[in-house]
């Protein structure tokens, strides 16, 4: 039996998806930069800032899937549209015209996603300032027949902020004013572009936290998160966004302002509008401000990482954590032993245990008293260590430790990427068959022999990893190259399973350009009819993040 022990400091490894940088126009390569932040490899420090990964192109998301057509129905863009804008928002900050002028550089990073897997086609974008701005130029888009996608920080996964062919892309880059916080009710108003580590800063000097954390939190906006109800490493503690946004702002297609920025968390007066528009994904409108409950910063924190053998052992190691850890559990993450192979295979970084493992756990503890909670976090940890649950555990003695050891679990989505592409799928699944999805999917793909260490074959790896307390699993496919084969058997192949145990085809990030088909996999025929009611009642003339025909 190996006893709990402090861990060592490693160093750690930010992982943050921001936009690319690109050029071109029917084939896109990217320019090594270090303002890039797609997957990058490995630099002398251990961190993943060094050339870009393998897989430097991005074909049109039109010629990609050319069953996807521009609806006729919309309006082209013409310099009288262009001229209308820039007379509203102003000067080019505001505006990027490529309609008049060469833009290309300047909408690059407007027309891809980071994971280099959609491309689009706009050459007109917009940057509102206020909700009044965006009312007008919405209401103009929908009097002129114009398609418009809404784009915050633009890091999903699922191509549901990048535009296809060439809608107008609506950017709430420039709303990003933090509006109030009342340190009483602990209820924050923000504009929707706000980003996400910015709110989070300006808490911790308040005392409080957002409820709401991601790997992706220097670049992500609150309106976006809202909109595709983002869960994140907090929810187990905090729980969704659906219960802790008060109350919403939002710009419907005709340019109605719906004002629902209230900060009570009771008003039984009628329908709760504002839910049909978390996780909406900017269909039914844009999200222009945020009221959201922020707890109290915890003044305790405590992060374990523990090696176990089965996930059989990490189920029973998470009930032991709920009984004897309640209140204080925070966040109990589950990484598989290949996920962090490839970390250490990319960053060379000493391991937090050692040996290898074949799943491995991260728990974080957060509440108000320090010896109070480490005692318990110890007495789990030695319990569970005795009863053989699990095979070795380290407890960071420090902050920085803390940070080292959320590293391994916030770097895997960067360390997959520098081979090349990554195939995700964030989904939910009932616990006891979450990881079963990882070995079906790995043995489909070995089976078609698609799966190995040389470059002739396209697939590195199939990982899993995700938020135990969530039922959420992201099932990753780590290749040198996106490739044909490898997406069909993919696809529909995992929504298949999805659906025979009863689970969701996504848990966050919506539905997007990539999951729209698959819908019927998670929802019945008679949710999808009332949804395309809602869509209608709201959004008649279908402009807002359509214009194209599927």
């Amino acid at each position: 039996m190996t006893a709990l022990r402090p861990c060592i400091k490693p160093l750690r490894v930010v992982c943050r998806p921001y936009r690319n940088a690109a050029r071109g126009l029917t084939e896109l390569r990217i320019p090594f930069s270090s303002a890039s932040t797609e997957p990058r490899q490995v630099d002398p420090e251990g961190g993943t800032t060094g050339a870009p990964s393998s897989q430097t192109h991005i074909q049109l998301t039109s010629a990609k899937y050319p069953q996807i057509r521009r609806d006729s129905k919309f309006a082209e863009l013409t310099l009288d549209h262009v001229g209308f804008f820039k007379d509203l928002l102003g000067g080019h900050s505001a505006v990027i015209d490529g309609v008049s002028a060469d833009a290309s550089e300047d909408l690059e990073s407007f027309n891809s996603d980071w994971m280099r897997k959609y491309r689009g086609q706009t050459k007109l974008v917009i940057k509102p300032k206020s909700t009044e701005e965006m009312a007008k130029a919405l209401k103009y888009c929908n009097d002129n027949l114009l398609a418009v996608v809404p784009q915050g920080g633009n890091s999903g996964l699922v191509g549901g902020s990048v535009p296809v062919y060439d809608e107008i892309v609506v950017s709430t880059s420039r709303m990003n004013t933090i509006r109030s916080f009342d340190s009483v009710s602990g209820a924050l108003v923000v504009d929707a572009g706000c980003i996400l580590e910015v709110a989070d800063h300006f808490l911790a000097d308040k005392g409080h936290i957002f409820p709401l954390d991601l790997g992706a939190k220097g670049s992500c906006q609150i309106g976006g998160n809202v909109a595709t109800n983002a869960g994140g490493l907090r929810l187990l503690r905090y729980g969704s966004l659906h219960g802790n946004v008060l109350g919403l702002e939002v710009v419907l297609p005709d340019g109605t302002i719906m004002d629902d920025l209230t900060t009570l968390r009771k008003n039984n007066t009628g329908y709760d509008l504002k839910q049909l528009f978390i996780g909406a994904e900017g269909t039914l409108g844009i999200i222009t401000a945020i009221s959201v409950l922020c707890p109290q910063k915890p003044a305790a924190v405590n992060v374990a990482f523990l090696g176990l053998e089965s996930f059989e052992k990490v189920q029973t190691a998470y009930r032991k954590a709920k009984h004897q850890l309640s209140e204080i559990l925070s966040a109990f993450e589950l990484m598989d032993g290949r996920s962090q192979d490839l970390v250490h295979d990319v960053t060379n970084k000493k391991r937090p245990l050692d040996g290898e493992h074949s799943f491995y756990c991260l728990i974080e503890t957060s509440g108000s008293n320090a010896e109070h909670d480490r005692e318990k976090l110890e007495g789990f940890l030695e319990h569970v260590l005795e009863e053989e649950i699990v095979s070795d555990g380290v407890l960071a003695q420090d902050e920085t430790q803390m940070q080292s050891l959320w590293s391994w679990r916030e770097g895997i989505t960067e360390c997959l990427g520098h081979w090349g592409g990554v195939y995700k799928y964030d989904v939910s699944i009932p616990l006891a068959q979450l990881y079963q999805l990882v070995e079906d999917t790995q043995e489909r793909l070995a089976s078609a022999d698609l799966v190995g260490d040389g470059d002739e074959k396209p697939v590195v790896a199939v990982v899993g990893y995700g938020h135990m307390g969530d039922s959420n699993l992201h099932l990753n496919v780590a290749t040198r190259r996106f490739d044909k084969e490898v997406e069909e058997r993919l696809e529909p192949f995992v929504y298949e399973w999805i659906a025979k145990h009863r689970g969701s085809i996504s848990a966050e990030h919506g539905l997007g350009l990539q999951k729209k088909p698959y819908i019927g996999y998670s929802r019945s025929k008679t949710m999808i009819r009332l949804m395309k009611q809602i869509k209608q009642m709201f959004d008649p003339v279908r402009d807002l993040r359509t214009g194209r025909k599927s």
